[in-house]
């Protein structure tokens, strides 16, 4: 675990780096509410609309006997999971720019503690399905990656919350 300075020091120099860009975003007079609510309305039709399709269509792949119906619901759930990961992958980027253009601190929240174990889980999640469903020994991993994936969906519940109390709290 990074220590607190180290971590301020972290925190400090990125948000030196997004500075420019969020002076960008200033200097274009974009209304405070979209500033302010943008990030998490824009992520909460990704998280809603695309990881309940990709539960849905993971699970359901799994629990049908169907061949036919299995095959198409496993190919849905490839189409969309990695677009929604790259969508989450940006938007978690995009809510360190949001803090940075309204001038409040990034990396102190519990909000941002569960977006990066969401990141980093969806990271791990995606690269056991990419290098490791191949052969029939799969079975293992396949678990692996259904229970992980769950668990995100409940950590994304969390940290929807955590970001609304961050919101209104800012």
């Amino acid at each position: 675990m990074m220590n607190p300075i180290a971590a301020s020091t972290f925190a400090d120099s990125l948000t030196e780096k997004l500075e420019p860009i969020a002076q960008t975003f200033r200097g274009m007079n974009i209304p405070e509410v979209v500033t302010h609510w943008g990030h998490p309305f824009f992520m909460g039709i990704v998280v809603v609309m695309m990881g309940s399709f990709v539960a849905f269509t993971g699970w359901k792949s799994r629990l049908t006997e169907e061949g036919e119906v299995k095959t198409k619901l496993r190919m849905d759930h490839r189409k969309v999971a990695p677009l929604m990961t790259a969508f989450l992958i940006t938007g978690y980027s995009g809510g360190l720019l949001s803090l940075v253009i309204q001038n409040k601190p990034i990396m102190e929240s519990p909000h941002f503690l569960t977006g990066s174990a969401v990141v980093v889980l969806l990271l791990l999640n995606g690269s056991i399905s990419f290098f490791g469903f191949k052969g029939g020994e799969a079975k293992g991993l396949r678990s692996a990656h259904a229970y992980i994936g769950s668990a995100i969906v409940l950590l994304l519940v969390t940290h929807a919350a955590l970001g609304l109390k961050l919101g209104l709290s800012i």
